[in-house]
């Protein structure tokens, strides 16, 4: 069995007060939806950030939007202290993105579909095939790659799109799920590289989960979503104190924040 990856090299010396992202107020309809009204947040380097939310908050509509995925009806969106919207190009180039729901193109086999992102982001034969060899061996991946994707497990393919994320050194992760059909060995590597990358390599990280035990074991802030807004932020120490729960987990917390503490009447029924 292979050992656990060994971390990336990061991009250049940053400040540890730098902020990798900036979304600044930003709003977005669809039709008569309001998907996000005035959302604010911020990811400094090497740090993790945990979005969280009950579904349709508008977790995924944020981490679109700032992918440039999605444009936002208003506000703005700063990567490393310049604007997405002025070159999108450029900032792609900075992050690694997880979606919730990968599409991979699953006529390729898993390594044909590495090589491509590989050429997407222009790295060379030489500084790809060990990086990608690296993944495949970590995330127990080696000897397969010559398989054709659509044979892949649920699982195999969300390794193949965690790899793709982290091919290119990305400066900023944004992680939909990111742990969605792993095995406990994979999904314990894919954290402890996280948390790796982000304290020693200056990463920045955004990363949504519905599993809140990941999120109060590998997040420094967290950010909770509600019906398209920011209902609360800060570090777990911050949002124990705002709900009256000190001590508790961030199950609890989440749960009074949301105003949806109180299950015993649905459990009751649903038991009946």
């Amino acid at each position: 069995m292979a050992g656990p990856l060994a971390p990336l090299p990061s991009g250049p010396d940053e400040s540890p007060d730098l902020a990798a992202l900036e979304v600044e107020g930003i709003s977005k309809t669809y039709g008569s939806v309001r998907a996000l009204t005035d959302v604010s947040l911020s990811v400094r380097t090497g740090r993790i950030v945990g979005l969280l939310g009950p579904n349709g908050a508008g977790k995924s509509t944020t981490m679109k939007a700032v992918l440039g995925l999605v444009r936002p009806d208003a506000g703005r969106i700063r990567l490393f202290g310049q604007d997405v919207a002025a070159d999108p190009p450029r900032a792609k180039q900075q992050i690694g993105y997880v979606p919730e729901s990968p599409a991979l193109y699953e006529f390729l086999t898993g390594a044909e579909y590495l090589d491509f992102v590989a050429d997407m982001y222009g790295l060379d034969a030489a500084t790809r095939t060990p990086r990608i060899q690296q993944f495949l061996a970590g995330f127990e991946l080696a000897g397969h790659e010559g398989s054709l994707i659509s044979g892949y497990s649920q699982g195999m393919k969300q390794k193949v799109a965690l790899i793709a994320a982290l091919v290119h050194r990305p400066r900023l992760l944004v992680l939909d799920e990111p742990l969605n059909g792993l095995d406990p060995r994979a999904a314990r590597v894919t954290k402890d590289l996280l948390r790796n990358l982000a304290s020693h390599e200056g990463v920045a990280v955004l990363f949504s989960t519905h599993v809140l035990e990941i999120a109060q074991a590998i997040c420094d802030q967290v950010v909770i979503l509600s019906r398209g807004t920011v209902l609360a932020s800060g570090t777990m120490e911050a949002l124990r104190a705002r709900a009256g729960l000190a001590g508790s987990g961030l199950e609890d917390v989440f749960l009074s924040l949301t105003g949806t503490g109180d299950l015993g009447d649905v459990v009751a029924a649903l038991a009946r």
